[in-house]
């Protein structure tokens, strides 16, 4: 006769603890919302600094050269660009790691903001960072016939191209693993 080994029964105390601690982690997600609402506000502060250059940029555009223009163009685009990075963070970064949005009732409701996951929020991310970067080095080559400083520009040009060649390496290995990055 072979004896068989009593069923495991899980002690009851210790599922308890175990519950309360997981449910515990599970809420502490929570704890990331008011860094997204501080991201919120940063995006409100970014608005009025946009103002104060768009307005700057207007009351100075009848006199200015051609470069002038070109270059307040760009920090336009550069704050506006950095206000898309803040939204990226916020949706995505609440979607993925706080709570499902829901996006009914919001006919204008972009696709992406429920579809990006961690791996297409890092690609998007870097897309944005390098764009900056390059608005950056662009506006520093466009004001060089004023202020030419080449180990400015050279750092300039280096830190572009580490980030090119970060979102690059990141694509590579993200398709390498066969990373899918919702919303892409």
């Amino acid at each position: 006769m072979t004896e068989q080994p009593a069923p495991y029964r899980p002690n009851p105390t210790l599922k308890r603890v175990e519950s309360g601690f997981e449910s515990v982690i599970f809420n502490s997600r929570w704890l990331m919302a008011p860094f997204y609402f501080g991201l919120v506000v940063s995006l409100a502060v970014l608005l009025l600094k946009f103002c104060m250059l768009l307005w700057e940029f207007i009351v100075h555009a009848p006199g200015s050269k051609e470069s002038d223009i070109i270059l307040g163009v760009l920090s336009l685009i550069d704050v506006s660009l950095t206000g898309n990075l803040i939204l990226i963070v916020v949706f995505s970064g609440y979607e993925n790691f706080v709570s499902k949005i829901d996006p009914g009732g919001h006919p204008d409701w972009p696709d992406w903001m429920t579809k990006v996951n961690f791996g297409g929020l890092k690609q998007k991310l870097l897309a944005s960072i390098v764009a900056i970067s390059a608005i950056q080095v662009l506006k520093a080559f466009m004001n060089i016939d004023t202020v030419f400083e080449p180990g400015k520009l050279a750092w300039l040009v280096g830190v572009h191209l580490v980030f090119v060649i970060s979102a690059f390496m990141l694509a590579l290995s993200d398709r390498w693993s066969g990373g899918d990055h919702g919303g892409e």
